[in-house]
């Protein structure tokens, strides 16, 4: 049997593994995918097995962990090949759980990253012949692209024992770990380095908080929740759509980014709209077929000063989002660091504000044959989330279904609907549209006048020369707690002497250790830091005075004795 091997985080895997770190434990269920997948009547269980492990035999990413390690950075540690643990779930009533309540644990209970393999498994049966296999997948091992390959391989597998043919797949050429060296070499070092010049350009231009001229400092203003979602389902916008894309020869994707940035523009009042948008990073190459998470959010950020026509607003959504993409491969954590930098240089935080996504879902059915617009539930894990709104387009087979998140504190429930209704007339209306006249036809209120002074374009200040914190926001703090938060930041960075009153970034603190710095700050009998606290640009002084000790704190442990982890090999139940 092989030995385990190691590598670093994927930049892909950087994204997720600090989303994942953001999200408090019992919420962190939310970056799970679930795969079903309709199995053949002729295939037996066995053959479901075999199947399975066939998959986590050809793909390490499936039998991957990942580890906190004694060394700088977190990495990935690859496991020699075992059986996986699948589960059996009949829908008979013999006494057992039912399929729905098995799938409900496996989706809902979180991945121990440093132990657990991210791929869990249940076939569901009927008197004994299986009928679906469910996989729940971890997102730090799989992106929408994976997914479709996963299932595609299983499908292949399923229908030669169905045929009583061997299935053939085609041999793995790269594996994560391929592409972690790979993104350590001096080539990509170089491209990288390149992008990260653009987002630092990119990131001068943004207003500090693209929804000043709406936010309210009640977190829920209208006594509703504070957070909300909404959707809007719309047969018509499927052929619109394709339509003007079809005219203006573009993706139908860069359609929608377009009309959503014609009625943020209108909300916000802002003449430079940004969000983050999601690249899939698989570009023609010898890595673009690795079976991991390579996908992380761009920044797109668009200009309307001059109230633009929609066909022109197109063209330019279309040019940025091509800058963005030739420039997303970069590790999305150095990115974080660079907006944290920004922040400290203005003396206060930069809000990102909103994310985008397009997903295209070629075998869903809505099934609706008008526009409706529905409630949804509170999305309680979102809530966790940096963001502001959350905008999802997706294109089914028969509709376009759009799901909308925001917080009550920059939207309330009439704007939110408002927003969706508005959205649809848009992209309904024609190349014609103005945002002048998005602003009429959706319904807004005047947003406040906004103060947009032209770009700084000065360098990050040093600590010393920034702006100085009023007295209102330097807490006091217990001396053992800045002494603890100095000295766990100071041994993860490998740093000299830290200075509380630098920010976490300026004092050389990076964002990729920062949950490694959590775990020690808890080891030593702390918490009340979070991810979110020390990718800002708070001076270190400001973030002691959040910690407070731990009730029952834990027995005195070495710091490697926080980050060793456990091998798991997993058996054959």
């Amino acid at each position: 049997m092989s030995a385990a091997k190691n590598a670093n985080l994927c930049w892909g895997q950087r994204y997720m593994w600090l989303k994942y770190h953001r999200l408090p434990p019992g919420e962190r269920h939310d970056t799970h995918i679930v795969l079903r997948l309709a199995i053949p009547h002729d295939v037996s269980v066995a053959n479901c097995r075999a199947a399975i492990n066939y998959l986590t035999r050809r793909h390490e990413s499936l039998r991957t962990t990942y580890h906190l390690d004694p060394g700088p950075e977190p990495r990935q540690q690859v496991h020699p090949p075992a059986a996986l643990p699948i589960l059996l779930a009949t829908t008979e009533r013999d006494g057992t759980p039912a399929p729905a309540e098995i799938v409900e644990r496996l989706g809902t209970t979180a991945f121990r990253l440093d132990a657990d393999w991210p791929i869990r498994a249940c076939v569901i049966t009927t008197g004994g012949v299986p009928k679906q296999i469910v996989l729940v997948l971890n997102h730090l091992a799989v992106d929408a692209w994976t997914v479709r390959e996963i299932k595609r391989e299983l499908t292949v597998q399923c229908a030669g024992f169905s045929s009583r043919r061997p299935a053939a797949l085609e041999p793995v050429r790269n594996q994560p770990s391929d592409l972690a060296r790979h993104e350590s070499s001096a080539e990509a070092t170089a491209v990288a380095a390149r992008s990260l010049a653009y987002w630092a350009e990119e990131i001068t231009r943004l207003p500090a908080d693209p929804f000043a001229a709406r936010r309210v400092p009640n977190s829920a203003p209208d006594g509703g929740p504070v957070t909300r979602s909404a959707a809007l389902t719309s047969p018509a916008l499927l052929d619109a759509v394709r339509r003007i894309a079809a005219a203006d020869q573009v993706w139908p994707s860069l359609v929608h980014v377009t009309a959503y940035t014609a009625m943020m523009a209108a909300y916000t009042g802002l003449g430079t709209v940004a969000h983050l948008s999601f690249s899939g990073n698989r570009e023609p190459g010898p890595y673009a077929g690795v079976m991991t998470c390579m996908f992380a959010p761009m920044l797109v950020t668009v200009d309307c000063h001059d109230d633009p026509t929609f066909a022109e607003l197109l063209r330019r959504v279309a040019e940025r989002f091509e800058l963005a993409r030739t420039h997303s491969s970069v590790p999305y954590d150095e990115v974080v660091e660079l907006v944290s930098r920004e922040g400290s240089r203005r003396g206060l935080p930069i809000r990102l504000g909103s994310e985008v996504n397009f997903i295209k879902q070629r075998s869903s059915e809505a099934r609706a044959r008008r526009t409706t617009f529905a409630w949804k539930p509170v999305p309680t894990a979102w809530a966790y989330e940096e963001m502001d709104t959350y905008f999802r387009i997706d294109e089914w087979r028969d509709a376009v279904v759009v799901g909308f998140h925001a917080r009550s504190s920059v939207m309330g429930a009439g704007d939110m609907e408002r927003f969706l209704r508005g959205y649809e007339t848009v992209l309904l209306a024609g190349d014609d549209l103005r945002i002048s006249d998005v602003t009429r036809l959706a319904g807004f209120s005047t947003p406040a006048p906004h103060s947009t002074p032209a770009p700084d374009r000065r360098p990050a200040l040093a600590s010393k020369e920034r702006p100085a914190l009023a007295p209102e926001d330097r807490p006091a703090f217990a001396p053992e707690a800045g002494q603890a938060l100095a000295e766990v930041v100071r041994q993860v960075n490998g740093l000299g002497e830290v200075d509380l009153s630098d920010s976490y970034t300026l004092a050389g603190g990076r964002a990729l250790r920062i949950p490694r710095v959590l775990a020690l700050l808890a080891a030593h009998g702390w918490a009340g830091a979070s991810v979110h606290h020390l990718t800002g640009p708070q001076p270190l002084r400001a973030l002691a005075g959040t910690l407070t000790p731990v009730t029952a704190a834990p027995p005195e442990i070495t710091p490697e004795a926080v980050i060793e982890s456990p091998r798991h090999v997993l058996s054959q139940p």
